[in-house]
């Protein structure tokens, strides 16, 4: 999945700016109040507005004449998401007269970007999912800087936060289309209420709830450990709201070692989840052999005795319970990842799209991407979170997605952005390697703290001087 891991970097005063406590403080607020409303019975086709959302607005957005152009975007979404940026695609080729054509992108996707300019054949747009993708890609001189078009949409439609993140020093690259909330676990409503359960609020809340829904006869969590992007998830999530927002930065700047005691604090707290493989789905074997999609429609088929009755991920979860057939905020609802220090953290993350070929139709693309024209489409079919604070929320399906949405705009440019995706790829984004690599190891031996804390600071230390 792509939006996938998302979560990495202070998101505040710009692109290497840093929120305030306080205003981390009322994201937590905000989300909460926002999501406290999830718990009511939300059919996942209401439309909220009545039929405002279903009437096909005049555009928003002017797009040139680009009869006979091909246009190739790649991403890392597969899927569901790739099947709903393909309506987005597709409407993009019906006002320009474009053909468009999705790559399947596999990770890292700056290795296989590499590979593509490489071979003289590379794609005119990229998805990124990471910061340090965009800066990568700048760096290697591949991107080019957005036209004026696409930042009048920007400037129109983006706080400045969103806008910051997709620029490198001070030149604008990237268009962030697709967000995501990143701390949300989702619940199976009827093995919460077949176990007596209740949403937690605090992690001490969150591992009693646990350990009554086993009692119940119900494992309780759904983890994706064959994905090593959501256990980086689960720890930059304990790490916010134990640690605090300045260590965060710090660390995803490398400023401070991973063998630091606020890491050893947050590996110990996650550990007293991971060292019980009787509230582990399949156990720690099973995790580890668990992708995300599965995670997700396992915990959301069997009734009352589903595989597992919680998963931890983001809002676009929403699009893998569609898979399924329960309906989100009856059957599956959601509260925020509970908190562990004093406030619940609130980590976001987002694909951002480059242009990697200064044409006019990439041009335009980005234009359409920064548009609410775009975010509309994909709004609609669910799953998804836009960062776009013109989109009317009466486009998303139901109501817990556009609690979401509305929280995300309203947090404004106070949010920490996905750790891992500011740190280099090789370390924080890559398969079998680096951080992944290190917490999967962590998953299957959540004693050896000390070990694992080695192992981060080792490939770390490799990663930030290469």
């Amino acid at each position: 999945m792509r939006t996938t891991r998302r979560a990495r970097k202070a998101l505040g005063t710009g692109r290497n700016g840093l929120g305030t406590r306080r205003a981390a403080v009322a994201i937590v607020a905000v989300g909460a109040v926002a999501l406290s409303g999830c718990s009511g019975d939300s059919s996942s086709d209401d439309k909220g507005s009545g039929d405002a959302a279903s009437k096909a607005p005049a555009a928003t957005v002017q797009l040139p004449k680009l009869d006979g152009e091909k246009i190739q975007v790649a991403a890392v979404w597969t899927g569901p998401e790739q099947e709903n940026f393909t309506k987005v695609l597709s409407e993009f080729e019906k006002r320009t007269g474009a053909t468009v054509t999705f790559v399947p992108a596999q990770d890292p996707i700056v290795n296989f970007l590499g590979t593509k300019i490489a071979g003289g054949s590379p794609p005119d747009v990229a998805m990124l999912p990471q910061v340090g993708a965009i800066q990568q890609a700048v760096e290697k001189k591949w991107a080019k800087p957005v036209g004026a078009e696409a930042k009048a949409q920007l400037a129109k439609n983006f706080s400045k936060g969103w806008q910051d993140l997709g620029a490198v020093d001070g030149t604008q690259y990237g268009v962030y289309f697709k967000a995501a909330n990143k701390s949300l676990v989702w619940y199976n409503n009827a093995a919460f209420e077949n176990a007596g359960a209740a949403a937690p609020k605090t992690w001490q809340d969150f591992l009693k709830t646990a350990e009554t829904i086993s009692a119940s006869g119900v494992t309780p969590v759904s983890v994706a450990g064959a994905d090593g992007w959501t256990l980086t998830d689960w720890f930059e999530n304990i790490y916010l709201s134990q640690a605090g927002p300045e260590k965060y930065d710090q660390l995803a700047k490398h400023e401070i070692k991973w063998t630091d005691g606020s890491v050893k604090d947050a590996l110990t707290t996650l550990g007293q989840l991971f060292g019980k493989p009787n509230l582990i789905a399949g156990g720690t074997d099973g995790a580890l052999q668990t992708e995300f999609p599965a995670s997700v429609t396992q915990t959301f088929t069997g009734g009352d005795q589903p595989k597992g009755a919680m998963v931890f991920e983001g809002d676009f979860v929403g699009v893998n319970i569609g898979q399924t057939e329960a309906k989100i905020g009856t059957d599956a609802k959601v509260f925020p990842f509970p908190a562990v220090g004093t406030d619940s953290p609130v980590v976001t993350g987002g694909d951002a799209a480059v242009a990697l070929k200064d044409t006019k139709g990439a041009q335009a693309l980005l234009t359409f991407l920064a548009s609410t024209d775009a975010a509309k489409i994909w709004a609609e079919a669910g799953g998804f979170v836009s960062p776009n604070k013109s989109l009317d929320v009466a486009a998303y399906p139901n109501d817990v997605q556009r609690d979401i949405a509305k929280a995300l705009i309203a947090a404004g440019d106070d949010f920490r952005f996905d750790m891992s995706d500011q740190m280099p790829q090789s370390f924080g984004g890559t398969p079998g390697k680096g951080e992944w690599k290190a917490l999967q190891d962590f998953l299957k031996n959540p004693k050896d703290v000390a070990g694992i804390q080695q192992q981060l600071e080792t490939a770390a230390a490799k990663a930030y001087t290469s």
